[in-house]
């Protein structure tokens, strides 16, 4: 019934491929039930080839061993390879064929052309035959593929409305792990799959995250989930051609394909049926959603119109410069454009008289410092020629963040130079009628007056449905009780000779009353700093390990306040301020790891002030990270601060290069976009509704599964911050505000409490799972574990949580739960083994469990333990407490299950420490530690070069420097040059052929040392 059920949609979606989209002027798809194995792939292919390049080919066919050099060339190692092959020379992808025959040369076949829709050939086809890899493989079918000009670039995975579609997820990357993708298949861009009722589609990656799975929505942000919809709205011509050829991106930094998201797509059409009309207008795309690549592929998309000469992406701050440019030279990179950053005044100008067309990123200080400039070259009658040639240009002006990029004076400015320009801004929070700007003349008031007309808006609520960005999840806490807070508000009244009765007042408007020096305080500031080093763990997501944990961006009212709390930080550190607690020292012994940050002018008294503070803060910097920043280069100072916090960077997905929390005023709360950012602390009154929405943004970014919220703690005036927020959510999510925020604490509770008392229906106890005898019953037990899981990783996350409430206010304890997640696991792997996938009701068993993950000691933290064992010049005996020897124990014991050899290194030094600590008196454990790992790794990689007959220095060099995410390692070439074979073979019993002694070198013997022993002893943990 399942199979018949699955043919039948394959079945009906393959008729909508082929006779659907009756309004489209495009022919359609051509069904190919005849070809259904690779080799019929392949001639299928050779013939439209062929077809497409007769005139090259000049009668000479395709001979059988050309055609094996294009097979071969074809066979791509990732579909990111493929993609910049796709990308091609001004969009035209082509092969370089040698000609079997010398006479005939070298010849360029074209294959696909991106704009060329109307000269592509369609086809589709299903149920492909994929033979086995190796033995221990399996053949399998794939369930539909859409070819264009006879190559693979949609693949459609089916499973029937029994069950989920992640199943058909799973079963694309089950695939893509078994090596099924390779050949004619390498060159997929997209996937699509379905269970007919919800369909998704996401980039082609040979490990495709979930979290990416894409939603389509209509041009009013309508999702469009059933398969024969979606087929017609996605996968119809010219939308599918579009979709894998036009709306893809190539991300050169992370080796990437990025398809578009529909929202954005709609944003690129709609500027583009704008600008053929010569109107502007500004879109409305919120915060996270990646406006930074929407605009890219707009101001891409303008460049192509004949009628505009330029486009120019113009940002608010030099920083942001630096973050777009470098995001928009990673997507250049294999275009058919140029993007050109302006270092300066001179180089903008010399690119806007440069006849080439190009994309230009700057500042709006470099432009009107630029017309600051052509008006002295016109008082003194210079470069006259050049001014009116770049006045005459053809503009499309692009504005990030435009409603504070370019204020209406400046945009009036430029706009009575460049007479011939058309407007379009991107903003995650348009200024309206509502909370619009205070008139100044008859300049523009608001984003409409000052742009045009919206052309698209997609708003927060509707990113959080469609999980392209998080919610958030807001604290409001304070650190005055209510008793004080009525003190400091009667003192206020009686100051004032106010009549107004203290009992009369609304919180809210008691918090009003509360003068700023309050919050100044230094008690003040400790107590926050409190709730940040010991409440917070959860939100930092301590529980994922060293290295994996989130940062963090605290920001103060004032730069003075941001300086004080900086030395206070320095001080809890220290122990100076308050305890901290173990918890925290376990998994981040150095937390936290902090920077400030803010703007140092000069030629003033408290501007000298800040600068002298800021030299130690760098000075405190260089000594963290090993650089070497002055106050003169502040600029790279907080370029590197962006960085760092971002962890973007291979290098920075270490502990040692990471940072925690950066101290602002206001920097970083616009524009700045780091994924591994998960918590705002505020200190500080409530800001306008657009700047709330703008700096909560920073924290909202998809990252990881654990990361399921933006978190957002506030600490003063609570009541003040719940009506500012309520009231910047209804302006921005168009009354929406219930979708955006996470249940309070008090909801979370009360849901977390229906789950407890829903599985003691099911079972009292943890043991009464065993009795569970009818799948039934064991599907009812799953399912409510799960919800009660979802609810629990929810509750931990409030800072009001400890464990110690879980058996008063919710009859379960912390023990308890962890028991009836181990009986979870068992059932759910009885259930995965009788999964017949015809069930009404089915269970996802693919879940993954959230509230339970084992917190990880920092082997630092453990380093640091043994230390303490070890006496210093002023003791004889070091005292250590037995729990602390105990917990040492019991991390080695569990460090030498996951990493064997790791825990026998440190197990080995504990044992010599506790036999004779004096032998290791003023001598550094960690420096010991490293000492032992570095010969144990030498002494491997030596044995290695021995047994194997390679170079020792260039064994070590490759292993030094390998890097998974490289196509091409470091030293690969030297160290396969160093190989000697004829030595091997005479030293080795049964030697290998010189053929398979390479292959298994590269694909067996490096990977299984870097993998077992180099890499597990490096990363410590």
């Amino acid at each position: 019934m399942r199979f018949e059920e699955e043919l039948k949609l394959e079945k009906d979606l393959i008729d909508q491929l082929v006779n659907g989209n009756p309004s489209s002027k495009y022919s359609q798809w051509t069904y190919r039930d005849d070809l259904n194995t690779e080799d019929k792939l392949w001639e299928n292919f050779k013939s439209i080839l062929t077809e497409k390049n007769l005139a090259v080919l000049d009668g000479h066919k395709i001979t059988d061993l050309e055609f094996e050099q294009i097979k071969n060339f074809l066979n791509f190692n990732t579909f990111y390879d493929a993609g910049k092959w796709l990308a091609g020379e001004n969009g035209v992808a082509k092969i370089i064929l040698q000609r079997e025959d010398a006479t005939l040369g070298k010849v360029a076949l074209k294959v696909i052309d991106r704009n060329a829709i109307l000269d592509s050939v369609y086809e589709v086809i299903n149920q492909v035959e994929r033979d086995k890899t190796d033995e221990f493989d399996r053949s399998r079918r794939f369930d539909i593929t859409l070819l264009i000009n006879g190559l693979p670039l949609v693949q459609i995975e089916l499973k029937n409305r029994q069950h989920s579609y992640m199943d058909a997820f799973h079963q694309a990357n089950k695939y893509a792990k078994e090596g099924k993708y390779m050949g004619i298949f390498s060159t997929l861009q997209m996937f699509v799959i379905t269970n007919g009722s919800d369909t998704r589609y996401i980039a082609a990656s040979h490990k495709m995250n979930p979290q990416f799975l894409t939603k389509w929505v209509d041009d009013d942000n309508q999702p469009v989930t059933k398969y024969l919809d979606f087929t017609e709205d996605v996968l119809s011509i010219p939308m599918a051609h579009r979709m894998t050829l036009q709306y893809s991106v190539l991300d050169s930094e992370k080796k990437a394909v990025i398809l578009l998201r529909p929202y954005q797509i709609h944003a690129i059409e709609a500027v583009k049926d704008a600008s053929k009309n010569k109107e502007s207008g500004y879109i409305w795309h919120t915060t996270g959603s990646g406006k930074t690549l929407t605009s890219y592929k707009v101001s891409r998309n303008l460049l192509q119109i004949p009628s505009i000469d330029k486009t120019i992406f113009v940002i608010d701050r030099t920083d942001l410069d630096d973050q777009t440019s470098d995001a928009f030279t990673s997507y250049s990179e294999h275009d058919i454009i140029d993007v050109d950053s302006t270092s300066d005044t001179s180089d903008l100008i010399d690119n806007l008289y440069s006849t080439d067309r190009k994309m230009i990123v700057t500042t709006r200080q470099k432009l009107t410092t630029m017309l600051k400039r052509f008006d002295r070259w016109q008082e003194n009658d210079r470069n006259q020629k050049k001014i009116e040639r770049i006045k005459q240009l053809r503009i499309a002006f692009v504005v990030d963040e435009c409603h504070r990029a370019v204020s209406a004076k400046t945009q009036r400015v430029i706009t009575n130079f460049f007479r011939n320009s058309m407007w379009y801004g991107f903003t995650g929070t348009p200024i309206f009628d509502e909370n619009n700007r205070k008139q100044v003349g008859d300049l523009a008031t608001t984003t409409k007056k000052q742009y045009g007309r919206q052309l698209h808006e997609y708003t927060v609520k509707e990113a959080i449905d469609d999980k392209a960005v998080l919610g958030f999840q807001v604290e409001y806490k304070t650190t005055i009780s209510n008793e004080t807070l009525d003190k400091i508000v009667s003192d206020t009244l009686t100051n004032k000779k106010s009549t107004k009765n203290l009992h009369d007042l609304e919180e809210y408007q008691k918090e009003i009353l509360v003068p700023k020096s309050v919050y100044e305080t230094d008690e003040h500031m400790i107590e926050v700093l409190k709730s940040i080093f010991n409440e917070s763990r959860e939100k930092l997501g301590f529980n994922n390990g060293s290295g994996y944990t989130y940062n963090a961006i605290l920001t103060a009212s004032s730069i003075k306040q941001a300086q004080r709390y900086y030395e206070l930080i320095k001080q809890a550190k220290n122990g100076e301020l308050f305890e901290i607690d173990e918890k925290t020292k376990r998994v981040l012994p150095d937390f936290p790891k902090v920077a400030v940050t803010y703007s140092v002018t000069e030629n003033e008294e408290v501007s000298s002030l800040n600068q002298d503070k800021m030299k130690e803060s760098i000075a405190d910097y260089n000594e963290t990270f090993g650089t070497k920043f002055k106050l003169e280069t502040i600029k790279a100072y907080n370029r590197d601060i962006s960085e760092r916090m971002a962890r973007k960077k291979e290098r920075y997905q270490l502990r040692k290069n990471q940072l925690d929390i950066v101290i602002v005023q206001n920097r970083m709360l616009t524009g700045f976009d780091a994924p591994c950012l998960s918590t705002l602390f505020i200190d500080r009154p409530p800001q306008q509704s657009y700047d709330i929405i703008q700096s909560f943004s920073r924290t909202n970014r998809l990252f990881d599964k654990p990361k399921r919220y933006g978190q957002i703690v506030t600490f003063r005036t609570p009541e003040l911050y719940k009506r500012a927020v309520q009231s910047a959510l209804i302006l921005y999510s168009n009354g929406g505000e219930s979708s955006v925020l996470a249940p309070s604490w008090e909801e979370t509770q009360k849901q977390f409490y229906l789950r407890v008392h829903n599985i003691r229906e099911i079972t009292s106890c943890p043991d009464d799972v065993d009795l569970l005898k009818t799948r039934a019953e064991k599907k009812k037990f799953a399912k409510a574990y799960q919800e009660l899981d979802k609810w629990f990783a929810s509750l931990q996350v409030y800072t009001e949580y400890e464990p110690e409430i879980l058996p008063e206010k919710f009859n379960i304890s912390e023990n308890e739960i962890e028991e009836f997640h181990g009986k979870y696991i068992n059932i759910i792997e009885e259930l995965r083994i009788d999964d017949t996938g015809e069930e009404d009701d089915p269970i996802d068993i693919q879940y993954e469990l959230e509230s339970i993950r084992t917190e990880e000691i920092n082997y630092e933290y453990i380093i640091a333990l043994i230390q303490a064992f070890v006496p210093d010049d002023n003791e004889e005996v070091s005292i250590i407490s037995d729990d602390d020897k105990r917990e040492i124990d019991k991390y080695i014991e569990e460090l030498s299950i996951k990493n064997s050899q790791l825990g026998t290194i440190m197990g080995q030094l504990w044992l010599e420490v506790q036999m004779d600590p004096a032998q290791f008196k003023n001598d550094s454990i960690l420096n010991i530690l490293n000492r032992m790992i570095e010969e144990t790794i030498n002494n491997e990689i030596k044995r290695l070069a021995d047994e194997w007959h390679v170079g020792y220095k260039e064994l070590r060099f490759f292993l030094e420097n390998y890097r998974e995410s490289r196509e091409k390692q470091i030293g690969e070439t030297e160290l396969a040059n160093s190989q000697d074979y004829q030595g091997y073979k005479n030293s080795t019993e049964n030697p290998l052929s010189k053929i398979k002694y390479k292959i298994f070198l590269k694909q067996d013997i490096y990977p299984k040392v870097l993998n077992e022993v180099i890499l597990p002893l490096r990363r410590r943990s």
